[in-house]
């Protein structure tokens, strides 16, 4: 089922038609080594996105030995400090180290899962040599934007801890101090939740739709954003019902991931922790995963020939 020339954006039909994509990438024919081949591309590209399980273990109470456990971590810091220093910066730059690899391999990753669903491939080598450019202009862009986020959010926190230390110390008898204080973190709080919707939202513009037309055009990422930008200005209210839309697919999709891993458990609790390992469990999921991508992609087909990923014309943005 291919879509026809739309005059209006939708975004149920693309769900028929990614779904026929994942039929004839991963079923027709079924090929265990391509699966796990695009699943190795599709777990690149997902490096950048964690997980995990949380476990809540309940409420401690240190009622009776919160005072003495403090005191004795506190002596106990402070006596080792030449060697808790130097292991504490070793362990912070190892981490920092560890996140930028990652970041550069899932940026080079996203575009050889593209390939892979846009080619009906299952190759590793040639979309790696040839989005190298793209990848690492992806890479560049997503360091400057994670930093410029961070020290945002630092300094909202710096703001929010400051006015919560004025309120401890004014106490609640001064009014003149403390209802100001508290209006400044009532109004704190909704800004740092909608900061980080906005910058969720930016990173999903950034993967589902810039990242294609840096694959259609062989071009930067702040070229990319620049013509999707164009887009966005043009139609804002299509692209917010596919923000909306997308709420409805992570809701369905997780579902459907918490009801595999409860009949993984069930059936067999090595199965279940087998599902835990992170490669493994794209490689299982990857029906999923590829639904995901595809569908980001025919539903941006829509907005015309020039942005269908199917059908690249290798266009080069100088």
């Amino acid at each position: 089922m291919e879509p026809e020339q739309v005059t209006t954006v939708s975004v149920l039909e693309p769900v028929g038609w990614a779904i026929e994509k994942v039929k004839q990438i991963l079923f027709r024919p079924f090929d265990l080594g391509r699966w796990f081949v695009i699943g190795f591309c599709a777990w690149l590209a997902c490096l950048d996105q964690g997980g995990g399980f949380n476990f809540n273990i309940g409420r401690m109470k240190f009622d009776r030995y919160d005072a003495s456990l403090f005191d004795k971590a506190k002596d106990f810091v402070t006596a080792n400090l030449v060697w808790i220093i130097p292991t504490a910066i070793t362990v912070v730059l190892l981490i920092i180290a560890v996140g930028i690899v990652m970041i550069w391999l899932s940026s080079r990753g996203k575009f050889m899962f593209l390939h892979c669903v846009a080619e009906n491939k299952a190759e590793v080598k040639i979309p790696w040599r040839q989005f190298k450019v793209q990848g690492d202009s992806l890479f560049v862009f997503r360091i400057i934007a994670s930093l410029i986020s961070f020290g945002f959010f630092v300094l909202l926190s710096f703001l929010l801890v400051t006015f919560i230390i004025v309120l401890s110390r004014a106490g609640l008898k001064n009014a003149a101090v403390s209802v100001p204080v508290i209006i400044g973190i009532v109004l704190f709080v909704p800004l740092i939740i909608a900061a980080a919707i906005a910058m969720a939202v930016f990173y999903k513009f950034t993967y589902d739709f810039v990242v294609p037309i840096m694959y259609l055009r062989r071009c930067t990422c702040v070229q990319g954003w620049r013509e999707f930008l164009a887009m966005l200005s043009a139609d804002k209210g299509a692209f917010t019902l596919y923000i909306l839309f997308q709420i409805v697919i992570s809701i369905a999709i997780g579902m459907i991931v918490m009801l595999l891993f409860v009949l993984g458990m069930c059936l067999c609790c090595c199965g279940f922790f087998i599902l835990c390992i992170p490669y493994i469990n794209v490689v299982v999921m990857l029906p999923l995963v590829v639904f995901k991508r595809a569908y980001s992609v025919c539903y941006f087909r829509q907005f015309g020939a020039d942005f269908d990923v199917f059908t690249p014309r290798g266009i080069v943005v100088e």
